[in-house]
């Protein structure tokens, strides 16, 4: 059985701000995002692990580094574009507000309506071009691993969590009805053959010490 722990980033000043970052947009961890990655390797180091992939936008680079540095596993992190966040266009760089007030319908059809998301406005990425890069990554990466491997992919928010409840068989239109994900949480999958997956954990924080705040979670 193939274990994939599913990691989101550690906060940056942009979640902080309440900003959409996107796949072309960036900014710093925050100085306790240090620390809270650290609380995360803690609660892996039970584990031994057989490879780490990430996103190459550096705030999920920055993330699977210090992680690899943690486990001492001498494992190098293996970037994959396809793990990239949404293309969200117009969007990056702007407060969650200045969206809900220029983009209404686009930001109320990404939050709540998967199925009716139509990024053309924006020139953004749709949920199904997402997944069209995303679900061929993460079956790769199973594939080039041995079938009982412990991996760890790190990944952001928004991406993270349409791509997995994707694999999980969740329809289009429900792949938002569990809500989003926190920065420096884990989301671990099971699969046998890397087409049918089992959720095992979602969304865990328990590892961090402090309470999540709205702007953690996308």
């Amino acid at each position: 059985m193939t274990n994939i722990y599913f990691i989101r980033h550690g906060k940056t000043e942009w979640n902080l701000e309440g900003r959409y970052q996107g796949a072309n947009g960036d900014s710093p961890l925050l100085k306790q995002s240090y620390t809270e990655i650290q609380q995360l390797i803690s609660s892996l180091k039970e584990k031994k692990f057989d490879a780490i992939y990430s996103s190459p936008i550096k705030r999920a680079r920055d993330t699977a580094d210090l992680i690899s540095e943690g486990l001492n596993q001498k494992l190098n992190v293996i970037l994959d574009k396809n793990l990239e966040e949404f293309h969200l266009g117009k969007m990056e760089g702007m407060k969650f507000t200045d969206v809900a007030s220029e983009f209404p319908d686009e930001l109320d059809a990404f939050r709540n309506h998967p199925d009716k998301y139509e990024p053309r406005k924006i020139d953004g990425e749709t949920f199904q071009e997402l997944l069209k890069r995303m679900v061929p990554a993460v079956k790769r990466i199973v594939a080039q691993n041995k079938s009982d491997a412990n991996i760890i992919v790190v990944s952001h928010g928004a991406a993270l969590g349409a791509l997995i409840q994707n694999l999980l068989g969740v329809p289009l239109k429900d792949l938002r009805k569990q809500g989003g994900l926190s920065n420096t949480s884990t989301t671990i999958l099971e699969t046998k053959n890397g087409t049918d997956f089992n959720l095992i954990k979602w969304n865990d924080t328990d590892y961090l010490d402090r309470a999540r705040d709205e702007s953690d979670v996308v």
